[in-house]
This record gives C-alpha cells, sequence and structure tokens, in this order.
C-alpha cells in the first residue's frame, strides 16, 4: 500500500472510530426518540467509509478494519453503554 493508499485508510478508520462513538454516546446524551434515526445515520456513514476504504484495500480487509475499530470502541466504552452494529 502506497503513502496515500494508507493516509486514506487512516482518515477512514477515524471516520469510522467516531461514528462508533457517536452511536455509543446515544445512551447517555438522547432522549429514546433520537435512538433509531441517528443509529441509521452512523450505520450509513461507516458504510459509506467501508465502501471507500475498498478502493485502497481489499473487502475482506476492509471489513476486518471496521470490526477492529469496532471492537477498540466497545472496549473504550463502558459496559453499559457498548452497541455492537
Amino acid at each position: 500500500m502506497n503513502e496515500t493508499n494508507t493516509s486514506e485508510v487512516a482518515r477512514l478508520k477515524e471516520c469510522i472510530a467516531c461514528e462508533y462513538q457517536a452511536a455509543n454516546r446515544l445512551f447517555t446524551d438522547f432522549t429514546p426518540t433520537a435512538r433509531h434515526t441517528y443509529i441509521a445515520k452512523r450505520q450509513e456513514t461507516i458504510a459509506a467509509c467501508f465502501q471507500e476504504l475498498q478502493q485502497y484495500v481489499t473487502a475482506e480487509e476492509a471489513a476486518t478494519i471496521v470490526a477492529q475499530v469496532s471492537n477498540e470502541i466497545s472496549n473504550v466504552s463502558s459496559p453499559a453503554s457498548k452497541l455492537h452494529f
């Protein structure tokens, strides 16, 4: 992977991490009525990042990256607020 690809993969990983963090905050910052729309938007953004990742790595590698980021965010979050997609 060249330097540009590495930078883009890092940028997309950060984007995915931010979306997972935002989704996890849902359980402490929002009312129940906002949950569905909010989670749906986070999932759409993660899916778009996944699609873009596939320009730089294989589909399997992109799926691994998304899963790793999800696990990292889940491990940082408190047990009561873990969110799994």
